[in-house]
């Protein structure tokens, strides 16, 4: 999920450290710009979130440039990214970085977006000692790896939706209900991000004897839950969870929304992203969905102002 609240400092830090540090990850430099890279989806399922990803980079640049670049050693230098369309395909994506670092000079790199393409990555990176630095692959496989090279500034995915299921047992318990009576229906994507939030979900229900009546793995396409659904009507959970990126979410609020299921409470990942209540309107009221960041937080910086602020910048 793409955090805007933290491209800018990733940016600016990623570009002082790619001068700082010696031997194979020294930066490219052509004139007084910094050259930095990144494989990243302008095409393909992941390519909404890919496209946020990479105006968050772009905003972040024009930014840092506008107010004199970053200065290392008493120099200062601009910005500028290099990027290829890995297509959201994983082995496009390691390709996309072979052929960054070893034609195109490349010794610094922004992440690309998804927890898949970003496994794809992260090999390549820690092979030529190229530090990454990522916002968007939020899989706790990232983190067990011992990579030297990788930095991350976001919460990893099993902290997605696991919360949920906090509420659903604070509100059983308030109404006057065992948490464990509750049933827990989950439709998943198949990629290390999903079956993260998943884990999270499942950790989460055991805590609480719930029973989980449905564990779905959705279309790889994600064109299509109908048959998930045809379920969830028949076997009336008290919860719905879903994490399918922004175009299984944008699938789950319309085939709801077409089906007229009800569900007590409902959740998904990348619903901001899919633009759900844009688009579905009043049947997405009540819809639970995680964010790292938004607009309405009371957070003030120096570069951007308010939340808010930023938010309306980013959009412009």
């Amino acid at each position: 999920m793409f955090d805007r609240k933290l491209v800018y400092p990733i940016l600016a830090s990623a570009a002082a450290l790619s001068l700082t540090l010696s031997g194979p990850a020294q930066a490219k430099v052509e004139g007084d710009t910094i050259i930095l890279g990144s494989a990243i989806s302008f095409t393909g399922k992941y390519s909404t979130n890919g496209i946020h990803a990479s105006n968050g980079y772009n905003l972040a640049a024009k930014m840092i440039n506008a107010q004199g670049g970053v200065k290392v050693g008493g120099k200062s230098y601009k910005i500028k990214i290099k990027y290829y369309d890995d297509e959201s395909t994983p082995l496009r994506t390691a390709q996309l970085g072979e052929r960054l670092i070893k034609q195109d000079g490349i010794k610094f790199f922004l992440g690309p977006y998804s927890s898949a393409t970003t496994k794809a990555m992260a090999p390549i990176t820690e092979k030529y000692k190229i530090p990454m630095v990522e916002a968007e692959g939020a899989a706790r496989s990232l983190f067990t790896q011992g990579y030297r090279y990788l930095f991350a500034v976001l919460s990893t995915s099993e902290q997605y939706l696991a919360p949920v299921i906090d509420v659903a047992a604070a509100i059983a318990k308030k109404n006057g209900k065992s948490p464990a009576s509750l049933k827990i229906a989950m439709a998943f994507e198949n990629d290390p991000f999903s079956l993260d939030v998943r884990a999270g979900v499942v950790d989460a229900a055991k805590k609480y004897g719930m029973k989980i009546v449905i564990d779905d793995k959705l279309p790889r396409d994600l064109s299509d839950m109908s048959t998930t659904l045809t379920k969830v009507r028949a076997l009336r959970p008290d919860v719905l969870v879903i994490s399918g990126h922004s175009k299984g979410a944008a699938t789950a609020a319309r085939q709801i929304k077409e089906l007229k299921i009800n569900v007590p409470m409902i959740a998904m990942t990348h619903c901001e992203a899919a633009k759900v209540i844009k688009k579905f309107g009043s049947s997405t009221d009540g819809f639970m969905c995680p964010t790292q960041w938004g607009e309405t937080l009371t957070y003030k910086g120096k570069i951007f102002g308010s939340a808010m602020e930023y938010d309306t910048l980013f959009k412009k």
